[in-house]
């Protein structure tokens, strides 16, 4: 999958507060969910990925997703960015079903894919200037390209990079557009704790600006400081979910996790 957008985007719209207007004021508001998914299942032949998968995700929080490898977490990401599509149960992204939305959805959510996505010909900072030039409010780029260190090995194209460069590459590809969702699958995978600790201050700055950040991680370093919202999932079905507060109220977050998964010898 290609992450370069053929056609301009339009400005990005923020989510706006919902409620039943009186006298000129809202009189309650709710807050609607940016990601939602109901009963999602997804097979592959006998193999059943993802297995009535049921969780959503709010504008300004960020959402983790853990789970063992083969636990459906990049199958459901997958349905949720319109990469693939369900067989059945209900995606909702922004209010729209990802699979049949057009340009201007898509323009208004980031994606980091667990691997691959990007030109493998092109240089970082010339694939990243071409993709800012195609929204109307992007990030400054030379902040951002600073901050990830891209600068550092700009004069390498993308297939020569290490794992590290290019999940620094993805990420600012994902955020340039200031997206009102972004889903990033494993972002600190193969980066050094400097370069880990850069991304994470990005990913709460982004949470910060209204954004509802779903991201994908085995770390539970990762998951405890940077998520507002967990769900962890096993065999395709969500497990347990709640705030990293509520699940961690008797036990750890890793001891919850291997006793809600069955995974290792605990």
């Amino acid at each position: 999958m290609i992450l370069v957008i053929l056609s301009p985007a339009p400005r990005a719209r923020r989510p706006t507060a919902v409620g039943s207007a009186q006298g000129g004021c809202l009189d309650s508001v709710v807050v609607t969910d940016a990601v939602r998914l109901r009963n999602l299942a997804k097979r592959f032949g006998r193999v059943a990925a993802v297995d009535g998968m049921t969780w959503s995700a709010q504008p300004g929080r960020v959402t983790a997703v853990l789970g063992p490898n083969g636990a459906g977490k990049t199958t459901t990401i997958e349905c949720a960015e319109g990469l693939r599509r369900a067989d059945t149960g209900e995606v909702r992204v922004l209010g729209e079903d990802p699979w049949g939305a057009g340009a201007d959805h898509r323009a208004r959510v980031g994606v980091m894919l667990q691997d691959g996505g990007l030109p493998t010909g092109s240089r970082p900072l010339r694939l990243l200037r071409h993709l800012s030039q195609m929204y109307a409010a992007p990030l400054p780029l030379e902040p951002l390209v600073e901050r990830l260190g891209i600068a550092d090995f700009d004069r390498t194209t993308v297939r020569r990079l290490s794992g590290g460069q290019k999940q620094r590459v993805a990420l600012a590809a994902a955020l340039i557009g200031r997206p009102e969702v972004a889903f990033l699958d494993e972002p600190t995978a193969g980066l050094d704790p400097h370069a880990r600790r850069d991304v994470w201050d990005l990913v709460r700055e982004t949470r910060d600006s209204g954004c509802a950040v779903v991201v994908t991680t085995h770390s539970f370093a990762e998951a405890e400081r940077l998520a507002d919202h967990v769900v962890i999932v096993s065999a395709g079905r969500v497990v347990g979910a709640g705030s990293l507060r509520e699940l961690t109220a008797a036990c750890s977050l890793e001891d919850l996790y291997f006793d809600l998964t069955g995974e290792g010898d605990r």
